[in-house]
Formats: C-alpha cells, structure tokens, sequence
C-alpha cells in the first residue's frame, strides 16, 4: 500500500513519537502535512483517551482505508467502527504481562496473602495450594492462551469458556457460554478474561456467584462490566465465594465510597494488568509490524470483528 500513514492525534506526545518511528522502521511515511492526511490510508490511533476525538480527525482523512487501534479493548470505539474500513486492535499483544497478573492474583488469593500482608500479629496458618486446582477461565483470546502455558506446571484442571464450545489446546473442558454456570460449578478460581459486550456485560451476577461457591475465588482482569459489583459485594460479605482479585472496576477508578474497598476478601490493583511502562514497547512492535503488513499487502494481525464489536 502506498501513500502516508496517519499517526493521530498528537495529544500524547511520548506515544506518538513512538508511533511515528514505528511507523519509519516499518518503511512507511508519517502524514505530516493536511495534504499528507488528505491522501493517507491508514491511521494509527496514538491517545487512547481521546476517543471522541475521531470523528473530527477522521474527517481530515477522507482516504482512510484502515485503523490501528492501541488497547486490546476498543469498547470507546465501539459507536465509530465503520464496517467499510479494516480496523486493528492491540488484541494479544498485552497477553504476557497481564497473564503474569492472574497468575500472582491466583496464588495471592488461594495461599491467603491478602490476610497475612494486612495482619499486624501472628496469624494462623492458612491457604490452599494452586497445584491441581481447578481453574475456569472465560474467555479464549490471547490471555487465556498465555495463562495455559504458565499454569501448565502446576498441573491445573482448567476449564475454558467461549461463545461455543470448540475445544482449546490446553484447557480439560471447554464450555459455550450458554452453559457457564455448569463450567463454573467447583472452581477454585474464576477468572476473567473476555471481551466485554451485550452479552457479556454483568456476565457474573448473583446467580453465577452462587453456583462458583464459598471455595472460589474471583479473578477479574478483563473489564469492570463483566461484574455485577452489588452483587459481588453481597456475596464477599455472606461468603458467598471466598475472595476476589480485581485489576478492573466499574467505574475505573473505583470510588472511594465503594464497599468493595472494606472488604478483607477483596484484593483491588489499579488496573495494573498491563502498565503504559509496560505496554508502549509492545504495542509499538505491534504497530511497526502492522505498517510492515500493510505496506506488503500482507493479512494484519489483531483484526477486530465489527459486527461483534470486538
């Protein structure tokens, strides 16, 4: 593909220079003129947090063919996905560091951490091992791959569950979504790590809770919408499920007068997942192969479905 390459908006300089040399190693050539714009065919989204900018800078690039969005989620853009356009996520390129998370909230919550680090005497002994336990995971992307590989050694029984029930490498079980609270039932760890949509916002109501049971521990790193959090919060304080881990809130950040921040059993990160320190080099390798890709007329990597949003 010919032509310049829109790097937008410049309102968050650092990721934008980044960009715009990812952009350069790739062999492409960075719009920076509105003539430049007026004929570019790509955009590559450099501000995540300015979603409603781009309507106005899509307008200033009539030509535009494809985009390259810079978080694995795009719900900010779910109002402006254009099915005439080719559009690009970060989807699987935070996988790694975020199924590292899970992992340390898995062992935090089932080895009882969150009890020891706020004790100020000797505590009883307590905790559970993750050796053999019985992992559900929902959601079959790119975190739920890398989580696979890293509870392998543990000998974990994991099961997956996805919009339908086409087995996934690695996993014991795998379950559509239609049947989630049967994948759930005995799970000593649920775990988060699925789009958000439609379908699954507030996936984990009180009925889910109930049938997870008091042994389960809730891991959420996907997005705060999967959760219903008043229900959550009932089941913590009844014991209902045994703990939660959560990297994601509804609203981020969550305020100060939510119950969940007094709950002994409930352990919350600010989205801390995937940092910007952590994040900007690979989602950079990931725009500079895209660019790569393009400009080869090669398949793209982190095609987002329109129709599904995700």
């Amino acid at each position: 593909m010919n032509g310049p390459i829109a790097v937008v908006p410049d309102s968050r300089p650092v990721m934008h220079q980044a960009f715009a040399g990812a952009v350069r190693d790739a062999g492409g050539g960075v719009a920076a003129s509105a003539a430049d714009l007026a004929e570019a065919r790509a955009i590559v989204w450099a501000d995540p947090y300015v979603p409603h900018r781009y309507p106005e800078v899509v307008a200033s690039v009539p030509a535009v063919e494809w985009v390259q969005l810079p978080y694995a989620g795009i719900e900010p853009f779910l109002d402006y996905l254009d099915p005439r356009l080719v559009w690009t996520c970060a989807k699987g390129v935070y996988a790694d560091p975020v199924a590292e998370w899970v992992m340390a909230a898995l062992l935090m919550g089932l080895r009882d951490f969150h009890l020891f680090a706020s004790a100020d005497s000797w505590c009883a002994e307590s905790g559970r091992n993750l050796l053999g336990a019985r992992i559900t995971v929902l959601g079959a992307g790119g975190i739920t791959r890398a989580l696979l590989r890293l509870l392998e050694p543990w000998g974990c029984q994991v099961t997956v569950v996805r919009r339908t029930a086409e087995p996934v490498q690695g996993a014991a079980r795998t379950f559509s979504l239609a049947d989630v609270h049967q994948a759930v039932a005995g799970a000593d760890a649920v775990v988060l790590a699925l789009a958000l949509t439609d379908e699954t916002r507030h996936v984990v109501d009180a009925a889910l809770l109930k049938a997870m049971g008091p042994q389960c521990w809730l891991v959420n790193v996907a997005r705060g919408g999967h959760v219903d959090h008043g229900a959550l919060g009932a089941a913590l304080r009844s014991g209902v499920i045994a703990g939660a881990v959560l990297d994601v809130t509804d609203p981020e950040p969550l305020p100060d007068s939510s119950e969940l921040w007094g709950l002994q059993n409930c352990v919350i990160t600010p989205h801390i997942g995937n940092t910007r320190e952590m994040g900007l080099p690979l989602i950079t390798n990931r725009v500079r192969e895209n660019v790569r890709r393009w400009l080869a007329g090669e398949d793209l990597l982190g095609l987002v479905d329109v129709a599904l949003g995700y």
